[in-house]
């Protein structure tokens, strides 16, 4: 079975109801509580997704021990235009790192960080 090579993000955070409100309020999503699986088990607030759905899901993580912050892995999150979601990082709290540019017959993307300093991308097709 052939499937895409991404199948979970995890973006780690250090405060979570700052890193909720800001992609909840960018994106115009609601991340659900992740299911506890152990005692020992970090945060979790999921982004929404279905099973069967092209692309991949994921989640924010509070974990100890781990630190957000810029590193050497990007996420790309899907947008109808990616100049709307742009617009709204720097009024929640987030800082656009570039904005809206072609990449050719892909589309086009922007960059942001998030309040974590996490950076992220967005992608859209127009």
């Amino acid at each position: 079975m052939k499937t895409n090579s991404v199948v979970w993000f995890e973006i780690y955070v250090a405060e979570m109801a700052r890193a909720r409100k800001f992609y909840e309020a960018v994106l115009g999503v609601t991340l659900e509580p992740a299911d506890k699986m152990a005692e020992d088990w970090p945060e979790m607030w999921m982004f929404p997704g279905e099973d069967n759905a092209c692309g991949a899901s994921g989640a924010l993580v509070k974990m100890d021990g781990v630190s957000p912050g810029g590193g050497g892995t990007l996420v790309y999150f899907s947008c109808e235009d990616c100049a709307e979601q742009a617009g709204r990082v720097l009024a929640n709290g987030g800082q656009v790192m570039r904005e809206k540019f072609a990449i050719g017959p892909y589309g086009f993307i922007a960059l942001a960080t998030d309040t974590e300093g996490n950076m992220i991308g967005l992608h859209s097709m127009r």
